[in-house]
């Protein structure tokens, strides 16, 4: 037996399948950094939602504060009797014989 070695035709394909693969996965990353939802695209929309939120918080707090307002005029210790006269009025259904009472729906 002769002992002969194997040549084997140099591929071109197997030369291009390693670069070919990494080109395709950084055309991946790089359509969805741009494109993605955290992307460049989707960045100036991320921060219109920001400011929204925040204009919202604002609303939200200064909301919280007049509540806050009129819970401490109903403390007990401190009672304001304009505070308890609506409240009574509110939660009874009752007016003044000289006031006029204004439906809302």
């Amino acid at each position: 037996m002769l002992a002969t070695t194997r040549q084997r035709k140099h591929s071109y394909l197997k030369n291009l399948l390693v670069p070919g693969i990494a080109i395709g996965v950084l055309c991946y990353f790089a359509f969805h950094a741009l494109n993605g939802k955290l992307g460049l695209v989707g960045r100036p929309q991320i921060e219109h939602e920001i400011l929204a939120l925040e204009l919202e918080l604002g609303e939200l707090r200064a909301e919280r504060l007049q509540l806050q307002r009129r819970v401490m005029l109903l403390d007990p210790e401190n009672l304001d009797p304009d505070m308890v006269d609506e409240r009574a009025r509110a939660s009874l259904n009752l007016a003044h014989a000289n006031e006029v009472a204004i439906m809302r729906n």
